[in-house]
């Protein structure tokens, strides 16, 4: 049986799940990352970098079968673009995390020290929002065979009221590592241009992770 075969024939969401399964452990990669940038390990930048690549081009692999294959319409209670819209969110959280460990590879970054507590705070929140979204999606398959009514859609609900709360949460944290930023300008020269790039970046992954929940509440009301 062929890859989307094993995959449509036991859910027909389960594709996506296995994308985003991909797509958050590239997030979680993110970590190891900027562990490696405050010690300054140049080898095990390019390391966290290649399993992220690995990960990334995996999420991709899935994403494609996924528009190839999708049928027009899922069990009568989502339309596929409704799909392709929620892994085009997913897939932006692998793309965005390939995109951080590039520019740090490539750019030899290394983390000054006064900046090192609120990054890893704000990826370790980031990383939390992805996963909190991944939670949301395994829970596609209970919602449609409930035709997204029921006690089902209570729960989902509130796990994407608790998916905004941490993405507020990284607003913040991106704030605050971005005012320490700046205070480090003198020092850093151009290259506080690329940390703000940075930064924004790996806010934006919880901004995609709040995306696919938000979308799935659209539907959820609908």
């Amino acid at each position: 049986m062929s890859f989307m075969g094993n995959l449509f024939g036991s859910s027909p969401v389960r594709p996506m799940q296995e994308h985003i399964r991909a797509s958050v452990a590239c997030a979680r990669e993110i970590g190891p990352l900027f562990v490696a940038m405050a010690a300054g390990d140049a080898e095990e930048i390019r390391n966290a970098r290649t399993r992220i690549d690995d990960l990334e081009h995996e999420a991709d692999r899935i994403k494609n079968e996924i528009r190839s294959h999708l049928p027009r319409r899922l069990l009568l209670a989502i339309e596929r673009r409704d799909m392709l819209e929620i892994l085009d969110y997913q897939d932006s959280i692998a793309d965005t995390a390939q995109d951080i460990a590039g520019l740090v590879d490539q750019r030899g970054m290394h983390t000054p020290k006064t900046l090192q507590t609120p990054l890893a705070q704000l990826v370790e929140r980031v990383v939390a929002a992805c996963e909190q979204s991944q939670r949301i999606i395994e829970e596609l398959d209970e919602l449609l065979e409930a035709g997204f009514r029921g006690r089902d859609v209570g729960r989902v609900e509130e796990m994407v009221d608790q998916l905004s709360r941490i993405e507020s949460d990284t607003d913040d944290l991106a704030e605050a590592a971005t005012r320490q930023l700046f205070q480090l300008e003198g020092e850093l020269g151009v290259g506080t241009f690329f940390w703000y790039q940075l930064i924004g970046w790996i806010g934006d992954m919880a901004d995609y992770a709040e995306r696919v929940g938000n979308r799935l509440r659209l539907l959820i009301a609908n």
